[in-house]
C-alpha cells in the first residue's frame, strides 16, 4: 500500500475536524444540557460514520477519534487555578464515554462494498 501525501493530508484534516467537533460538543454538552449533550453526540457519530463512509477504511474513523478525545482530554484537565471545561456530574462522563463508543461502534462496522468489484465468493 503506498501512502500519498493527499492521503495524509486527509488524515490529518479528519483529525483536527475531530478535535473541532469535540471542542465544540463539550461547549454544548454543558450549556445544554441534555439536549447539547445529544446533539454532541450526534455532531460526533456524524462525524465518526461520515469519516467511514468518506474513506472506506477503519483509520478513516481513527484519525478524527483520535482527534477528538485528544481535545476532550486535553479540555477536561484543569488549569492550575481551578478551572477546567467539564464540570462534575453525568454529563461530561457521557459524552467521553458515549463518544468513544460511537467510535468503537464506526470503526468495527462492516466493510463498506466498493462498486464495480465482485462481492468476493469464489467459485462462482
Amino acid at each position: 500500500m503506498s501512502v500519498s501525501g493527499g492521503r495524509i493530508a486527509g488524515y490529518l484534516s479528519l483529525a483536527v475536524f475531530g478535535a473541532l467537533v469535540g471542542i465544540a460538543g463539550s461547549l454544548v454538552q454543558g450549556a445544554w444540557l441534555p439536549a447539547g449533550l445529544v446533539l454532541g453526540l450526534l455532531a460526533t457519530a456524524g462525524l465518526f460514520y461520515g469519516a467511514l463512509l468518506l474513506t472506506g477504511t477503519q483509520l478513516g474513523v481513527l484519525a478524527p477519534a483520535v482527534g477528538w478525545l485528544l481535545a476532550i482530554v486535553a479540555l477536561s484537565i484543569g488549569r492550575p487555578e481551578g478551572d477546567g471545561m467539564f464540570g462534575a456530574g453525568v454529563g461530561p462522563l457521557v459524552f467521553m464515554l458515549g463518544g468513544m463508543a460511537i467510535a468503537v461502534m464506526c470503526a468495527t462496522l462492516p466493510r463498506l462494498a466498493q462498486p464495480g468489484r465482485d462481492p468476493g465468493r469464489l467459485g462462482k
